[in-house]
């Protein structure tokens, strides 16, 4: 195909503090929206009349038929898993600390921004951006312990090992995935500890224990844009990036949308939506909560991650994670194609007990293989009460006893749920 003609580029710092910036050329095809289509009306309607809850409150019920399934059929993973539970908990309990903490030094006056973005590239953060912190992204749980007087974010983007990356789904892909969360809670620290020298407070969203949705704050400040597979795609490692925010009273100056040419791309390479294993991702893009997106389809995702090691195929297949946005982009403009597409080398997976996959070929599940509990656990368990107690007039006073002591039971066996990470990158729901 032609030399596609050059739109925009994009100068973005490197990827690491002491490696030189890097040339994003975006061609003039690709150029659509700056950061994600939004009606912030829409956004603020919903936030008002339908707030936001955690995953591992509405969907509770799957979380727990996953460990069970999970124990079953990947005892390993459930091992690795508990491991990775009783390592960084003790971490959650520090970040959630954090916001008691006041300033141990009088407050700097000058380069604030620039101050803070050289402590976290130093730190390790391959991505610092600024913006506002939007409350309408709270989940309902989080709203009474969420500060109200830290009005400023700091997008924090932390690269998860590429090699170990490339052998998803595997058990190594998680210990990375892992990795990088408790390495995110240390770095985390070590930044609101640089803060408080400055003179300023802050309170940490992530790892694990999050405030709500963190990709429409990183977008808000120009840290990629939001992918078909439903993850931001970051300059540097795209799908690749663990990502974190602290706000703060510190006076940040506010960093733009992007167009990165991501959305457009995303129209042409569609990959992670024909390679998915359980058809997850919806192709066409719909108006949801005020924002265009792809949305995912949780009980086509959820089976195939409990029984094959967390999944992670759409960060797999992804080109932006793999080759990074600026040989994507750079591929495209010379030629018009996607970088790797069809290629074994991007495309190719193997997923445990059902073979290899090339370009082309997907794993087939049987119709039961998706089958779920959906909603909270405490919803069915009381549904399940009732629909046992409309049959009482034929009960016995003992079985009557026994349906309540199994209500009772199952709700107990919930409220211990929520201190666990039935996934490891899942939201606590505590």
């Amino acid at each position: 195909m032609p030399k596609r003609k050059l739109g925009i580029e994009i100068k973005r710092s490197g990827r690491l503090d002491n490696e030189n910036d890097v040339v994003i050329p975006v061609a003039s095809d690709l150029l659509k929206v700056e950061g994600i289509p939004t009606r912030d009306a829409e956004v603020s309607y919903y936030s008002r009349e339908f707030p936001l809850e955690s995953f591992a409150v509405t969907e509770s019920a799957s979380a727990i038929w996953s460990e069970k399934e999970r124990n079953k059929v990947s005892p390993e993973t459930s091992r690795l898993y508990k491991a990775y539970q009783d390592e960084i908990m003790p971490w959650v309990q520090k970040i959630r600390d954090v916001s008691t903490k006041l300033p141990t030094s009088q407050k700097v006056s000058s380069n604030i921004t620039e101050l803070v973005k050289d402590k976290a590239k130093e730190l390790g953060y391959g991505e610092v951006g600024f913006t506002k912190f939007d409350r309408r992204y709270i989940y309902s749980s989080r709203k009474d312990e969420v500060k109200r007087d830290l009005p400023n974010a700091i997008c924090l983007a932390y690269e998860q090992d590429f090699i170990r990356t490339q052998t998803i789904p595997s058990l190594d892909a998680e210990r990375a995935q892992g990795d990088a969360y408790l390495e995110q809670a240390k770095l985390s620290l070590k930044l609101s500890e640089f803060l408080l020298s400055i003179g300023y407070r802050s309170q940490i969203s992530g790892p694990v224990w999050h405030f709500g949705p963190l990709i429409p704050m990183f977008v808000q400040s120009g840290l990629g844009q939001l992918g078909v597979n439903g993850q931001l795609l970051s300059p540097h490692f795209g799908s690749r990036a663990r990502l974190q925010i602290l706000i703060t009273d510190a006076p940040l100056e506010h960093d733009v949308p992007i167009d990165y040419g991501i959305y457009k791309l995303c129209e042409t390479c569609q990959i992670c939506f024909m390679r998915c294993p359980g058809k997850a991702i919806q192709a066409q893009r719909v108006w949801y909560r005020g924002v265009e997106k792809n949305k995912l389809i949780h009980r086509r995702c959820r089976p195939v991650m409990t029984r094959y090691s967390g999944c992670g195929i759409c960060i797999k297949v992804c080109p932006v994670q793999k080759y990074g946005m600026a040989e994507v982009m750079n591929h495209y403009l010379e030629t018009g194609e996607i970088l790797g597409k069809g290629t074994e080398n991007l495309e190719g997976y193997e997923i445990p007990g059902k073979g290899y996959f090339p370009p082309g070929k997907v794993p087939a599940f049987d119709r039961e293989f998706f089958d779920m509990p959906t909603g909270s656990e405490e919803e069915i368990a009381l549904s399940d009460f009732n629909n046992a107690m409309d049959l009482s007039s034929d009960l016995t006073d003992n079985e009557k006893e026994e349906i309540w002591r199994e209500f009772q039971n199952r709700l107990m066996n919930d409220r211990e749920k929520k201190t666990t990470i039935v996934d490891m990158g899942m939201d606590i729901n505590i």
